[in-house]
């Protein structure tokens, strides 16, 4: 993999989300992350999800987790004052907790209450602290946290599992996006779908991606993430995938999946 040049003070934010659940947000947040940062990019996570898995999956203690997402959004801490230093070089993590569920709440009536993250970023890169890619672990489902997210984000990374009702989850959050443009970010588009869950012994996995490509086209990754044993089992060592066991099809598949999503930043760059 080549690295792609950061924009000078300010990071590439991708939210990687899909209002079904199960589907690999996490898996992919965490693996790609770890594979951007492996060829020189600075990468931050941030772990939008009250599950915190995103923060479990980098190995980060609950007893580490002093300032969170939750402290963040309510407006009790800086994203600077969140911010942790992964195992992997140049990966950051601003981690979360079962607190983050709250946030929702305390924040119903506060002002510019879907814009908490967005602004958290700008004083981040106002403080002079710089990332080639910033990527949103987001919870499944279509709520405050979400919203703050999409609010915040360039770009949409979908991560759809290759099963039946693919297309009618991809349908609902192509609305979803077309929602937030017309209230909160008139520039979010979606940078990509990645297909995962692959099982290319089964023909529904085939005639899924096949049915995928047809109605979304380029916007798919040609890079398919398959069923892999290994990328269910590094999260309970608190690790990525590639990291626990680069040589596993899942981790391969997320090393060239960073690569092509390098190539599409920068042919994006040149338009």
């Amino acid at each position: 993999m080549t690295s792609a040049a950061a924009t000078p003070g300010r990071p590439r934010i991708l939210a990687v989300a899909n209002q079904k659940g199960g589907v690999g947000k996490t898996t992919t947040a965490i693996n790609l992350g770890t594979a951007l940062a492996a060829v020189g990019e600075s990468v931050l996570l941030i772990d939008c999800d009250p599950q915190g898995n995103a923060s479990t999956g980098l190995g980060i203690d609950r007893n580490a987790r002093a300032r969170t997402t939750y402290e963040v959004l309510i407006g009790e801490a800086s994203l600077a004052d969140a911010i942790l230093p992964t195992a992997i070089p140049r990966l950051f993590i601003a981690p979360a907790t079962p607190d983050l569920a709250g946030a929702e709440h305390e924040l119903y009536t506060a002002p510019n209450r879907n814009f908490r993250l967005r602004d958290a970023l700008a004083s981040l890169s106002a403080r002079g602290q710089s990332y080639s890619y910033v990527l949103i672990d987001c919870p499944p489902s279509l709520n405050l946290l979400t919203m703050n997210a999409l609010a915040a984000a360039d770009g949409l990374l979908v991560p759809l599992q290759c099963e039946f009702f693919a297309l009618e989850g991809l349908s609902q959050l192509q609305r979803t996006v077309e929602l937030v443009r017309g209230s909160l970010n008139p520039t979010l588009s979606i940078q990509g779908v990645v297909l995962t869950m692959s099982d290319k012994r089964n023909r529904l996995s085939e005639q899924v991606e096949a049915d995928v490509r047809a109605h979304m086209g380029d916007t798919v990754y040609r890079t398919v993430i398959p069923r892999n044993v290994r990328l269910s089992e590094a999260p309970s060592h608190g690790l990525p995938a590639i990291v626990y066991d680069i040589k596993a099809p899942g981790s391969q598949a997320y090393i060239q999946l960073a690569s092509e999503m390098i190539q599409r930043e920068r042919a994006l760059k040149a338009a």
